[in-house]
C-alpha cells in the first residue's frame, strides 16, 4: 500500500471514528468468506458499516479522533462495524449472528460516542430494546405520575360538585 493510499485510509477511519454513533469491534478469525460475505449483508440492510482494518492505521485513526482508550484493541484480526443510526443496531446484529450461526465471530469491544465498552458492555446494549421503547417508557413513567396526580387532586373538587348538584336539585323540588 502506498504512503498516499495509507493517509488516506487514516483520514477514513479518523472520519468514521468522529461521526458514528457506535464502533464495534470484532476478531473475525476462522470466519469463511460465505460467512463475512453474509454477516456484511445483514449490516448493510441497516446501513451499518464492517471493514477489516490494519491495526497500525486503526491506531492512528483513533489517536487522531481522540479515541485513545480504543488503541489497545487493535490486537490481531480487527474488523469494526460503524453505526450511524440507532445506538444498539450493530450490537443487535452482531450478537444475533454470533448466536444464530455459532460462528466463531468474536466481540472485542466498542465505542458509544466517548465511551468505550467492554465486549460485555456491547452484549448489555444488544439487549436493550429501541430508543424508540425507551423512549415510550420514559414518556410512560413521566405520565403515570402525573395522571394520579390529577385523579388525587379532582376527587374533591367531584365531591364538592355532587354535594353543590344535590343542593341545586333540592332546591328545584322544594
Amino acid at each position: 500500500m502506498r504512503k498516499k493510499e495509507k493517509a488516506q485510509l487514516i483520514d477514513r477511519l479518523q472520519q468514521v471514528f468522529s461521526t458514528c454513533i457506535t464502533s464495534i469491534l470484532t476478531d473475525y478469525r476462522g470466519l469463511s468468506t460465505h460467512e463475512m460475505n453474509s454477516l456484511r449483508r445483514r449490516l448493510d440492510e441497516l446501513n451499518i458499516e464492517y471493514r477489516v482494518v490494519k491495526n497500525t492505521l486503526a491506531r492512528f485513526a483513533a489517536e487522531r479522533a481522540g479515541k485513545n482508550e480504543l488503541v489497545g484493541l487493535f490486537e490481531g484480526p480487527v474488523a469494526i462495524a460503524s453505526g450511524y443510526g440507532d445506538v444498539t443496531e450493530p450490537a443487535k446484529v452482531l450478537a444475533d449472528y454470533i448466536n444464530t450461526s455459532k460462528s466463531s465471530l468474536s466481540i472485542k469491544g466498542g465505542v458509544l460516542s466517548d465511551r468505550v465498552l467492554t465486549s460485555g458492555e456491547v452484549m448489555i446494549l444488544a439487549t436493550l430494546p429501541p430508543r424508540e421503547v425507551l423512549l415510550a417508557r420514559v414518556v410512560g413513567g413521566i405520565q403515570s405520575p402525573l395522571s394520579a396526580l390529577v385523579s388525587h387532586l379532582a376527587t374533591p373538587i367531584r365531591g364538592i360538585l355532587t354535594v353543590l348538584q344535590a343542593r341545586v336539585q333540592q332546591m328545584e323540588e322544594g
